[in-house]
């Protein structure tokens, strides 16, 4: 059997694998492991070992949990809510205002736990509702909570762009800056249509009522002192960074304890919140050490079969495709499988394949990283299968069905596929912060 062959099979069973239910860690590791074993005999195993050696010694990866910890501290705590009531004061005097500080919200809840998850749920449950309440279509809303949480992969500190630096073998760093402004671009964009269709359509959005609306100056101004500390505590862990004066780990550490630290001057730290965070840190944690292990493993096996030059020559010498056509076929298929798998999944799968194949043709790897994320934050809300389309089901109030979120998504799919084709032609508003940090 060629190893072409076996490459294709390889692919194929793992495909297989997930199809029926599988965990992801388990589906690409047997398979890794299995083909290792085949090949190589006994001394395949040495290849899923030197993959856990790998993970062991990468450094960056204790950022993982250091940032995990302080969302779901900040989550836990309910300091997330006073952001809300935040936003609720200060914006419901402009049309479509809650929902435009639900962006807002999703922006500062993604600064503060990189899962997209976490932005969803409390976007669902504090956010929902309040904005049902008053009067909100809920199409429009339903829409604004699933593009607002999709950000949640691409600011920073995004778990995402952590997994993608240890599979790709680019600095943490850069990425997360990389990603900083097209994640700022994307949700300018949101809150600039919600603006403007609830200018034209005003039943829509409506404002608050006078009686919500008339808060003492006083209660304003502690509601915003309580609703920006989330913004405090990121701007205490990520300025000594980007100034150089800390490193990626001392600076997640920097706002693990800020946010720890805020929960008990605030009163809220209490034992449940402490250990709901700790073992859920340690859940989300473990989980992406497992597939960040399959991924390195089959990766190895992918290598050693010359699997990534068999499909560089497929595509630019029997196929004759140049380097965009190849590159925009690549962000096609993340749509395609982001309809039945999850960002990490996706990322396992493709990246043995893809990202040699984008560094040969040129292009730079921590833009190609961007481009990754905000694809699959398309994938997320493309039918069938989207990823936050079952979520936000789960998570909804029975009156929005399942024919109400999917035609929520269409005007921020629309804007979102605009972002990405912004920073496919200008790589450098991706690469102008990175470049500007680092350079000095």
């Amino acid at each position: 059997m060629s190893y072409e062959m076996i490459a294709i099979l390889m692919f194929s069973s793992m495909m297989l694998m997930l199809l029926t239910g599988q965990r992801v860690f388990g589906a690409i590791g047997f398979v890794g492991a299995f083909a290792g074993l085949m090949l190589w005999g006994t001394g395949g195993a040495d290849m899923p070992f030197s993959a856990a050696m790998k993970l062991m010694k990468w450094y960056p990866l204790l950022t993982l949990p250091m940032f995990i910890f302080m969302g779901y501290v900040l989550s836990e705590s309910k300091i997330a809510d006073d952001l809300y009531k935040m936003f609720h004061v200060w914006m419901g005097p402009v049309r479509g205002g809650l929902a435009i500080g639900t962006i807002g919200l999703m922006v500062l809840i993604s600064a503060m736990n990189g899962l997209s998850v976490a932005g969803m749920a409390i976007g669902a449950t504090i956010a929902l509702p309040e904005l049902l309440k008053r009067g909100y279509d809920k199409i429009m809303v339903t829409g604004v909570i699933q593009a607002g949480s999709s950000l949640g992969i691409l600011v920073p500190p995004s778990v995402v762009l952590v997994l993608y630096a240890m599979i790709a073998r680019q600095p943490v760093g850069q990425l997360w800056l990389a990603g900083v402004i097209p994640g700022l671009m994307m949700a300018t964009m949101f809150i600039i249509y919600i603006y403007v269709r609830c200018r034209i359509q005003p039943e829509l959005g409506p404002v608050l009522p006078p009686e919500e609306r008339d808060v003492p100056l006083a209660e304003k101004l502690r509601l915003l002192r309580a609703g920006l500390l989330p913004l405090v505590i990121f701007a205490v862990m990520m300025v000594p960074f980007v100034k150089g004066y800390t490193s990626l780990v001392e600076s997640s550490a920097i706002g693990a304890m800020a946010a720890f630290v805020a929960a008990v001057i605030k009163g809220r730290m209490t034992r449940e919140v402490f250990e709901t965070s700790v073992r859920s840190t340690l859940a989300i944690s473990c989980m992406f050490m497992w597939i960040i292990l399959a991924a390195l493993g089959f990766g190895a096996i992918f290598d050693g079969l010359g699997a990534v030059k068999a499909i560089d020559h497929l595509f630019t010498e029997q196929l004759g495709f140049g380097p965009w056509t190849i590159l925009i076929l690549m962000q096609l298929s993340f749509i395609l499988m982001g309809t039945f798998l999850d960002d990490t999944a996706m990322l396992v799968i493709v990246a043995p394949l893809y990202v040699p194949l984008v560094g040969s043709m040129g292009f730079d790897l921590v833009w190609y990283g961007v481009l990754y994320t905000i694809t699959c934050q398309i994938a997320y809300m493309t039918p069938p299968f989207g990823y936050n389309l079952f979520l936000m089901r789960a998570m909804a109030p029975p009156e929005i069905s399942i024919r109400d979120i999917y035609r929520s998504i269409i005007p921020f799919v629309l804007v979102m596929t605009f972002a990405l084709a912004m920073v496919i032609i200008f790589p450098q508003i991706a690469l102008w912060l990175p470049n500007y940090v680092y350079g000095k």
